[in-house]
């Protein structure tokens, strides 16, 4: 079970240097020839935003204009910029070290955070982990600068600024630059033309020397990657409640084998919810490729459950149904059952006459249902309807998914022998119609819809409905005048003017719903 460990904090950071080119020399049939550059429009004008290695060893550098690099290297090749695709990538990155902590943070656009407390011992020692995170980025093709400190803001600053790991932390974030700070440019710059150029020098003002000549802002950063401030981490994913894992000393080459595993996991997660009198109402495995990639994947239920068989057969129906099909690879080393959410779910008691009983079965069935229809159609394709408390016709029903709608409220209904005061149909947006009336502010006498004239032999009205004003800061919305209608076939309307006379000069006449 997830263990969150105590004392003080490590973190370590990751740095990939040239992110987007190893992104695309990845997926390219054959690697490029020639320094290869990422370029993007920056005030009229191309710029480059990335490079490769060999773009740097000729001497480009991010932020030249595209001009002036391809007169330095004309063989340059020229990628547009794609950041969508590079965080993208990062993202999967970042999952795939998931299996050293649950803690990591995405440091767009070129890196990642871990918080590795309690987390070295699977590996020996940190530099242990280090060596087993290398060697999988290595085989993705992936370029990494490391760094480990006791905050974030200090580890992010080390792999970034400088040159090779340093046994002694606090001396080196003391020699490193004060571009470290990642101040505005101008900020930089004064600090530097004020002969302090690096951490230490800042370090040895006084802080409020420091805030009065160039912001509170250097104060902060200082104080932060010094560990004077607290240096918050923004995990990726939130550590869940509840998780299990299996690491396997030989990859699992079978899904197959990997799914009876992960059925394994999930009753040992379900025994645990059974202790803590909880369900869970949303569920992730994660499998982890020896290859250094990742692949989650989520099912949620409706009403909490300890029903290890139900969320089997929904992550059945969720790999069924994924257009990207679940692939080993070289094989599965790591797989991990989280529950995510919890509520309360106790014990049921049931009547000794069984409609409960009966009751509880349907309902369950239903449930069932409805959670594996949302697993194979999507969370949003699958929806139930609950009753609003409003008088505003289209706002008194609101579709949510079923999954997650709250408990219905009770639907209004017409008194016994009364017709339905509302139509069973409505239109979305109501459509608009001409009206004669023998009065301005009276019924209507004839209307025309869809080119065709109604005659109106009956009339019930009006129903006044005047706009929500608490709801709305301008006060403002008309007042509707709604009739109930009968045409000269016995076809019923729902009809309505849209304001009245000392609202508006000229109210429109709509068709809001068709009775049955």
């Amino acid at each position: 079970m997830t263990n969150m460990p105590s004392g003080s904090r490590r973190y370590l950071a990751l740095f990939f240097p040239y992110l987007p080119a190893e992104r695309l020399v990845r997926t390219a049939p054959q690697p490029p020839d020639a320094p290869l550059v990422f370029v993007e429009k920056i005030r009229g004008a191309l710029r480059i935003a990335h490079i490769d290695a060999a773009a740097q060893a000729a001497g480009l550098a991010v932020g030249m204009p595209l001009a002036n690099a391809r007169a330095r290297v004309p063989e340059l090749l020229t990628v547009a910029h794609d950041p969508i695709a590079d965080h993208a990538w990062l993202d999967r990155l970042a999952l795939g070290c998931n299996r050293y902590t649950p803690l990591v943070a995405l440091d767009a656009p070129d890196g990642l955070i871990l918080d590795i407390a309690g987390a070295e011992h699977l590996f020996g020692d940190e530099a242990g982990l280090v060596a087993d995170a290398e060697m999988r980025l290595a085989r993705l093709g992936m370029s990494v600068r490391h760094a480990f400190g006791p905050t974030a803001d200090a580890a992010r600053a080390l792999a970034r600024y400088q040159t090779r790991p340093a046994p002694d932390e606090a001396a080196a974030v003391r020699r490193l630059p004060v571009a470290a700070l990642e101040l505005a440019p101008e900020a930089t710059t004064a600090l530097v033309r004020a002969g302090l150029k690096s951490i230490g020098d800042l370090a040895g003002r006084p802080m409020a020397n420091i805030a009065a000549r160039f912001g509170g802002d250097a104060t902060t950063a200082l104080r932060r990657i010094l560990g004077d401030a607290p240096s918050p981490l923004d995990p990726r994913i939130a550590l869940p409640p509840i998780a299990v894992e299996r690491r396997f000393a030989e990859p699992l080459g079978s899904t197959a084998h990997a799914t009876k595993v992960l059925a394994e996991l999930a009753a040992e997660a379900i025994e645990e919810l059974g202790e803590r009198g909880k369900g869970g109402r949303h569920f992730r495995a994660t499998f982890f490729r020896s290859d250094g990639l990742a692949r989650s994947i989520d099912v949620e239920t409706g009403h909490p459950t300890r029903d290890a068989g139900l969320v089997m057969r929904l992550f059945a129906e969720r790999m069924d149904s994924l257009t990207d099909p679940l692939d080993p690879g070289f094989g599965f080393d790591m797989i991990r059952f989280a529950v995510p959410r919890l509520d309360p779910l106790g014990a049921t008691q049931l009547k000794l006459e069984g409609g409960e009983v009966r009751k509880s079965i349907e309902d369950g069935a239903m449930n069932e249902l409805v959670d594996r229809m949302t697993t194979r159609l999507g969370r949003r394709r699958v929806q139930r309807l609950r009753a609003e408390d409003t008088h505003i016709p289209e706002q008194a029903q609101l579709a949510l998914p079923a999954i997650t709608a709250p408990p219905p409220m009770p639907w209004p209904a017409p008194e016994p022998g009364e017709p339905p005061a509302r139509p069973f149909h409505l239109f979305d947006p109501p459509q608009p119609i001409e009206v004669i009336a023998e009065v301005p502010d009276g019924p209507p006498h004839r209307f025309r819809w869809r080119r065709a004239m109604h005659a109106v032999r009956r009339y019930e009205g009006p129903e006044r409905i005047a706009a929500e004003w608490w709801r709305r800061r301008d006060n403002a919305g008309l007042t509707r005048d709604y009739y109930r209608v009968e045409d000269a076939q016995g076809r019923r309307f729902w009809l309505f003017r849209h304001g009245l006379y000392d609202e508006k000069p000229d109210p429109r006449w709509y068709i809001h719903g068709l009775f049955a």
